[in-house]
């Protein structure tokens, strides 16, 4: 296995590109994690309750709302990275039951061996591809299903149809709740089309964004919610305007108008999502 090292940063070969950890220069113990040049995670090995990447902030905040602070939750992770959400729900709902899917082996066993995370027996990794752990998972087993799947920067378009969609509604508890990291830029074709696919299945639909990002103006991470069951849209508008960088909730109206006609997407019209545009990330070195 191809390995350097350059002031504590890692890079590494692994079965999706080459990995990359670079640590942090304002926060001791903190690490990026980079697969061929495209950002995938943070973390602080200190602190697990840090979240650096908005997107991952508005995850957590729909986290924090949908049950009573520090009540554990059913979770199903597509997508490991870092395991950046793992750690901060062990952190903030101790005793979570934990299930995290992600197809690289190689990449799972660099973030155990140099990002270890704290043991704990109700968290689970399994390597394989996300649709067929998803697949597998029984009805009602979960109060949340988070897909955040990539191939290098861009979705994989096995997960980005309706039937995946109803996978997640199936395995989901009646109040559960589907999350979904969409990457995309002008136009925003591909995430009207989330927004239209996930909503056939879980009509209970928010959008969360930059205000750059939903008006097109550049490249970025919406994070879309979904459930059978009214989702906490008060607070999360509350909590999201209060954020570092303050975004914005979409929801009723203003959903249907950025939806703006587009339709479902299925298996076999599937694509994967925008490529971001050339520098499309910086991450500090």
């Amino acid at each position: 296995m191809g390995r350097k090292r350059r002031a504590d940063a890692v890079a590494v070969k692994v079965g999706s590109g080459l990995a990359e950890l670079r640590p942090d220069p304002d926060r001791p113990r903190s690490y990026t994690l980079l697969v061929d040049g495209a950002p995938q995670s943070h973390v602080d090995l200190t602190d697990p309750t840090h979240l650096e990447f908005e997107y991952v902030r508005r995850i957590a905040i729909v986290l924090d709302l949908i049950a009573p602070a520090g009540e554990p939750l059913r979770v199903l992770h597509l997508g490991g990275g870092a395991m950046t959400l793992p750690r901060y729900l062990s952190a903030t709902r101790p005793g979570s039951a934990q299930r995290v899917a992600e197809i690289d082996g190689k990449l799972v066993d660099l973030v155990r061996k140099e990002l270890p995370w704290p043991a704990d027996p109700r968290l689970r990794v399994r390597v394989g591809d996300a649709r067929e752990v998803l697949g597998a998972s029984r009805d009602g087993s979960y109060d949340v299903v988070v897909a955040d799947v990539f191939a290098g920067a861009r979705t994989p378009a096995h997960i980005s149809s309706v039937e995946f969609a109803g996978e997640a509604a199936r395995v989901l508890s009646p109040g559960g709740v589907h999350l979904v990291n969409v990457a995309d830029g002008p136009p925003l074709r591909y995430a009207r089309a989330q927004v239209a696919t996930v909503r056939s299945v879980l009509p209970e639909t928010c959008l969360i964004a930059d205000s750059a990002v939903l008006r097109g103006r550049r490249y970025g991470n919406l994070v879309l919610a979904a459930s059978r069951a009214a989702l906490p849209v008060a607070e999360l508008v509350r909590r999201t305007a209060g954020d570092w960088f303050p975004g914005r909730v979409l929801t009723g109206p203003d959903l249907d108008r950025f939806a703006d006609g587009a339709r479902v997407v299925t298996d076999s019209a599937a694509r994967p999502s925008a490529p971001p545009p050339p520098g499309g990330f910086i991450i500090a070195s």
